[in-house]
C-alpha cells in the first residue's frame, strides 16, 4: 500500500469511532429520501432516468469549511472536476471529462451553471460564492430539453434557501491558517400579510501568505483576499394560484489572481523542484484582482388550472480586472537579471470586462393534472453585450474587443407513464445563437496585420432526448437515456501575437444505462450509470506554442465512455458512509488533429511532426495529439466521507466528520508531455464538532488537505516550466449559532 493510502485508511480508521452525522442522527435508522429538481419537478433522485449527484446540509458546510471558493465542489461528486487559472473569478467546469480550458473572458463553456433558475453564462459570473444554500445537484449528459441555455456537458445547479414565514436565521464565524476570516448568516423576516423576505450574507478573507524574494518586486506578497457577498430575496404569496419571487445579489472581491511561478517543474520529470516552497515567489510584476458582479431575479408563477406558468426574469452585470505575471519570475535571458531559472523574455499581462449586461427569460408551462401523463414547454431568450480589454504592460499595447450574442430556443418535455412498471420521457429543442464581435487596438496598424478584426456567426440546431425507466419493484429502477447536445460557434479575438480564429459548432450524441437502488431495509442506496458519448466538432483551445496566445480549433471527433457511481450507507443509525467514484477514458479521434506543442523544450510523448525552426520564429514543434485524453480529464476518480455521532447523556452530540477526493493524473493541454502531467491528487478534511444548546449552538475545529500534499494543478505553455499549485493545508475553529 502506498504512503497516500496508508495515510487515508489510517485517517478513517481513526475518524470512524466517531464521526458525525446530523443533529437528528439520534433515532435515525434509514436514509433520508432525497428530492431534486434536476428535471425541474420536485421528484425523487431515485425515479430521475438521469444520473445525478446532490450535495447538501451539513456535508455541504463540511466542505466549504475555512472559506474555499466554489472549487471545493470538484471531485466530490462523480465525474466533476472544477479548476482555474484565475483563482476564485472565473472556475471552469468539466463533466465526464468534457469541457473547456479556454481562459478568455469571452469563452463558453459545455457545463451550465444554474444560480436559482438563472444560467450565468460568462465563466465571471460562474464564480459567484457558496453561501446560505439548500442544494447543489450536478446532472450529467445533455440537459437542453429541459433548460433554456443548452448544455451539452451538464448542469451544475445551485438552490438557495428560500424566504419563509417563520422568523429564525443562523450566523457563523470562522477563523483559520494564514489569517482567514469568515462571517455568514441568514436572518428569515416575515413582514406581515402575503410577504416575508431572507437576507443572506457572507464575508470571507485571507491575508497574504505568499512572500515576494524579488526585492525590487512591487507585489511584495499574494494570495489573499477579500470577498463579500450578499443576496435579498422576497417572497409574495397572496394566493394559492400566484407567487412571486424576488432576488436581487451582489459581490465584491478583492484580492489575487492565480500565482504563476516560473520554473517549479523539474525537467524531464512532473515534480516539483528541489527545495520549492509553497509561500515563496520571486517575481517583478503586478498582481491584482477586483471584481464587482450585481445582478437579479423575478420568478413568477400562476396556477392556471390543469397546468401553471412560470415566468422567469434574470439580469447579471460583472466588472473584473485581473493583471497578473504570467512568466512567474524576474527579468529575462536578454536583460542583466533573471530567474528563478531560465527566463526568455518577460510577459504582464491584464484583463477586464466592461458593460458587461446580460439579460434572460424564461416562460415555461408546466402540467399539473394528475395521472399518468405530464409535459412541460417552453421559451428562452437570451441577451449578452460585453466589452473585454486586455492590455499587455510591457509592450504597452490594449485591445478592445466587443461581442454581442443573442439566443432564443424552443423547448419541450413530455412524461408518458406506460404502465407494467414502464415510463418513457422524451424532449425537443431548437435553438438560434448569433454572436457579433469587433477589435479595435491603441495600434490599429499592428492588430491589423493579423487580420481577422470582425466576425460574425449564426447557427441553428435542432435536439432531442429519450429515457425509457422500468421499475423492477417499489425500490429499484434500471433506465436507459439517449441525448443530443449542441454548443454554438466561438470566436476568439485577435490579440498582439495572436490572430483571430473561430471554432465551428459541436455536436455530442451521448447514451447512457443506469441503476437505481435502496435496498437493506433503506439503510443502503445505490446509483450506477456506464455511457457513452462522441462530440463531433469539439472546440478546443490550443495555448502557448511558443509565445503567450491561444487559438481555436476543432476535433473532428471526440470519444468517451465511462462508469460512475453512488454509495450511501447506514450500517447504524450513528454512521453515514458514501462513496463514489467513475472512471472515464474520453480521447480524441482525428488522425489530422495537430496543435504546437512546449517552447520549452518539454518531454513530449507525442509524434512530432514539425520540428521547431526558431530562425524561420517557429519556436515550439508541431506535434500529432490524436488519441490523447483531454485536458483536466482524469481517468479515475474517488470520493468519501464519513460521519459518526456521539450521543450524550446530556443530550449534547459529539462528532467527527472526514471527506476525501482522489484524481489520477490529468494532461493540463492538448499535448501530452511528461512535465505538463499533473500527478494524481489526493486531498482530505476532517471536522471535528460539538453540537449543543438543543441544536441551537455548534463549535468546531476543522482542517482542509490534512495531509498537505501539494501538486502542480496547471501551467503556463509557452515560455518555461511555470506552473501553479494546489491549496496547501489549512486549519481553523468556527462557530455557528441557530436561531
Amino acid at each position: 500500500m502506498t504512503p497516500r493510502y496508508t495515510l487515508l485508511a489510517l485517517s478513517l480508521a481513526a475518524a470512524l469511532p466517531a464521526l458525525a452525522q446530523s443533529t437528528d442522527a439520534k433515532d435515525k435508522t434509514q436514509l433520508e429520501t432525497v428530492v431534486i429538481t434536476a428535471e425541474r419537478r420536485v421528484e425523487r433522485i431515485q425515479d430521475v432516468p438521469n444520473a445525478v449527484s446532490q450535495v447538501s446540509g451539513d456535508k455541504l458546510d463540511a466542505l466549504a469549511s475555512g472559506g474555499q471558493d466554489v472549487r471545493f465542489l470538484s471531485g466530490r461528486v462523480p465525474s466533476l472536476n472544477i479548476e482555474s487559472s484565475f483563482g476564485r473569478a472565473y472556475p471552469r467546469f468539466y463533466i465526464r471529462g468534457y469541457g473547456n480550458t479556454d481562459f478568455r473572458l469571452n469563452a463558453s463553456q459545455p457545463v451550465s451553471v444554474v444560480f436559482d433558475d438563472v444560467i450565468q453564462e460568462n465563466p465571471i459570473l460562474k464564480g459567484f460564492p457558496v453561501f446560505d444554500t439548500k442544494a447543489v445537484e450536478v446532472i450529467a449528459g445533455p440537459q437542453g430539453t429541459l433548460f433554456g441555455r443548452n448544455t451539452p456537458a451538464g448542469v451544475v445547479k445551485f438552490d438557495s434557501v428560500k424566504p419563509s414565514k417563520a422568523q429564525d436565521g443562523y450566523a457563523s464565524i470562522s477563523a483559520g491558517t494564514y489569517g482567514s476570516l469568515n462571517l455568514e448568516g441568514a436572518f428569515n423576516l416575515p413582514l406581515g400579510g402575503d410577504w416575508s423576505a431572507r437576507v443572506s450574507l457572507l464575508n470571507q478573507r485571507r491575508g497574504d501568505w505568499v512572500k515576494n524574494t524579488y526585492a525590487a518586486g512591487p507585489t511584495k506578497e499574494t494570495e489573499g483576499y477579500r470577498d463579500t457577498a450578499v443576496r435579498l430575496q422576497a417572497l409574495y404569496e397572496p394566493s394559492k394560484d400566484f407567487s412571486a419571487l424576488f432576488n436581487v445579489h451582489h459581490r465584491d472581491l478583492d484580492g489575487s489572481p492565480r500565482l504563476f511561478r516560473a520554473n517549479i517543474i523539474q525537467p524531464g520529470t512532473n515534480d516539483l523542484v528541489a527545495g520549492f516552497r509553497p509561500d515563496r515567489m520571486s517575481i517583478d510584476g503586478v498582481n491584482e484582482q477586483t471584481l464587482t458582479q450585481t445582478g437579479g431575479s423575478a420568478r413568477l408563477k400562476w396556477a392556471l388550472g390543469g397546468f401553471d406558468l412560470y415566468s422567469v426574469t434574470g439580469y447579471e452585470s460583472v466588472k473584473p480586472f485581473s493583471r497578473g505575471d504570467i512568466d512567474g519570475g524576474f527579468g529575462a535571458s536578454f536583460l542583466p537579471q533573471m530567474g528563478p531559472g531560465f527566463i526568455p523574455f518577460p510577459v504582464e499581462t491584464s484583463d477586464a470586462l466592461r458593460d458587461h449586461r446580460q439579460l434572460s427569460q424564461e416562460f415555461r408551462l408546466e402540467s399539473t393534472a394528475k395521472g399518468g401523463f405530464k409535459w412541460q414547454a417552453g421559451v428562452y431568450l437570451f441577451d449578452e453585450t460585453y466589452v473585454v480589454e486586455a492590455k499587455d504592460w510591457l509592450t504597452p499595447l490594449t485591445t478592445s474587443t466587443r461581442q454581442d450574442n443573442r439566443a432564443y430556443a424552443l423547448f419541450g418535455n413530455v412524461n408518458q407513464d406506460l404502465g407494467d412498471g414502464w415510463s418513457l420521457r422524451a424532449g425537443l429543442r431548437y435553438t438560434q445563437d448569433k454572436k457579433d464581435l469587433s477589435t479595435t487596438s491603441s495600434n490599429p496598424a499592428r492588430l491589423q496585420a493579423f487580420n481577422g478584426v470582425t466576425a460574425k456567426t449564426d447557427d441553428s440546431k435542432w435536439n432531442w432526448d429519450a429515457s425509457l425507466a422500468y421499475k423492477l419493484d417499489r425500490d429499484t429502477n434500471v433506465y436507459g437515456r439517449l441525448a443530443t447536445g449542441f454548443r454554438a460557434s466561438s470566436i476568439q479575438p485577435a490579440a498582439e501575437f495572436n490572430p483571430q480564429s473561430q471554432a465551428k459548432p459541436e455536436d455530442i450524441t451521448s447514451f447512457e444505462l443506469g441503476l437505481k437502488s435502496e435496498f437493506w431495509q433503506r439503510k443502503a442506496r445505490l446509483s450506477a450509470a456506464v455511457f457513452s458519448y462522441e462530440v463531433k466538432n469539439q472546440q478546443l483551445t490550443a495555448v502557448g506554442g511558443g509565445n503567450n496566445a491561444n487559438r481555436l480549433i476543432n476535433a473532428k471527433k471526440t470519444s468517451g465512455k465511462g462508469v460512475e457511481f453512488n454509495l450511501e450507507l447506514l450500517p447504524v443509525p450513528e454512521l453515514l458512509l458514501t462513496v463514489g467514484g467513475s472512471i472515464n477514458n474520453v480521447t480524441f479521434k482525428d488522425p489530422n488533429l495537430q496543435v504546437d506543442a512546449c517552447g520549452n523544450g518539454c518531454t513530449l510523448r507525442d509524434r512530432v511532426t514539425a520540428p521547431a525552426n526558431p530562425a524561420a520564429f517557429k519556436f515550439a514543434p508541431t506535434v500529432d495529439i490524436n488519441g490523447n485524453q483531454l485536458p483536466q480529464a482524469p481517468k479515475t476518480t474517488l470520493n468519501l466521507t464519513a460521519r459518526y455521532t456521539w450521543n450524550l447523556a446530556s443530550g449534547d452530540e459529539l462528532y467527527v466528520f472526514t471527506d476525501w477526493a482522489y484524481r489520477s493524473k490529468v494532461n493540463f493541454f492538448l499535448y501530452d508531455s511528461v512535465e505538463f502531467t499533473g500527478k494524481s491528487l489526493t486531498e482530505g478534511g476532517v471536522r471535528l464538532g460539538y453540537v449543543f444548546g438543543n441544536g441551537k449552538y455548534e463549535a468546531a475545529l476543522f482542517a482542509r488537505n490534512v495531509t498537505n500534499q501539494i501538486r502542480t494543478t496547471g501551467a503556463i505553455d509557452f515560455n518555461n516550466f511555470t506552473g501553479f499549485i494546489n491549496d496547501p493545508r489549512t486549519y481553523g475553529i468556527s462557530f455557528k449559532a441557530m436561531f
